[in-house]
């Protein structure tokens, strides 16, 4: 692991995420770009005027002088941290400083029960969590006791979901996790019998997935693999995203929407 990114808006939920961040970066020796979005309107940023160009001027002096107070932290001695204030869109800004600098991981901060207001409010986090092809790592609380060890993996076992698994694999072994993948049975929706789960099985591990997977049983997935987690002391429930259909819905649907902001543990996610 390189490159880190963490947006951040100065907020309490921003530096949980800072502060993971540096806990993995000197773990694995990586560079934090910590990124913060002014934000500026259409209008502003189109309009050559004076008027503009002073106000333009003045927000991005006082980012400046925000951040570096912000970034004066003494977890964050020793780690190489490159602060970077962007002028437009968050989840564009993000996206296209990832593919800029190969990004390992984007860390972002939740308050749990909505994504935090100010920079991760709306549709700026949804796209950026469910369009992201880097991994998305959000954390709800202050990583006193933060580690990776123990991640299960939710997964519909679906052949298309094999990229994603992969990509999971890689980057939490590279971590030094230990992944399980878990499938949630629920009584109603998509419902397997013990023969149905060992057929779809064997043609996700056929395509390149997991050749073992928890088979477990929740009225919702959430449910299900939060009490899971909670069974099992997980460290983080990784999860991929899909916009289109069944799990991976992340932040489109309920289903990992509910999980995103319920579940007291970190939630990681993995583009299909």
């Amino acid at each position: 692991m390189k490159n880190i990114i963490i947006p951040v808006d100065f907020s309490k939920q921003s530096e949980f995420a800072l502060e993971t961040g540096a806990i993995l970066a000197k773990e694995h020796n990586a560079t934090l770009h910590v990124l913060h979005m002014l934000e500026l309107s259409e209008s502003i940023i189109s309009k050559s005027d004076s008027q503009n160009m002073n106000k333009m001027l003045f927000m991005l002096a006082l980012a400046e002088k925000q951040l570096k107070p912000f970034l004066d932290k003494k977890y964050l001695e020793g780690i190489n941290v490159i602060p970077v204030i962007k002028r437009h869109k968050v989840y564009n800004e993000v996206d296209a400083l990832a593919h800029e600098i190969n990004a390992d991981l984007i860390i972002m901060g939740s308050q749990g029960l909505s994504i935090q207001d100010g920079i991760f409010a709306g549709s700026n986090a949804e796209k950026m969590v469910r369009n992201s092809s880097t991994p998305v790592l959000i954390i709800k609380s202050s990583p006193e006791n933060f580690s990776l060890k123990n991640v299960i993996f939710a997964t519909d076992m679906s052949v298309e979901s094999v990229p994603a698994y992969k990509k999971a694999k890689s980057l939490l072994s590279k971590l030094g996790c230990e992944i399980q993948p878990v499938y949630v049975n629920r009584p109603f929706n998509d419902f397997l019998s013990s023969k149905q789960f060992s057929a779809k099985l064997k043609k996700f591990s056929e395509a390149g997935g997991a050749n073992k997977v928890k088979f477990i049983a929740g009225h919702t997935i959430e449910d299900g693999l939060m009490q899971y987690a909670e069974e099992t002391n997980a460290d983080v429930i990784a999860i991929s995203t899909n916009a289109r259909k069944g799990l991976n819905r992340l932040l489109r649907g309920s289903i990992s929407e509910d999980l995103a902001n319920q579940s007291k543990l970190p939630v990681m996610t993995f583009k299909l």
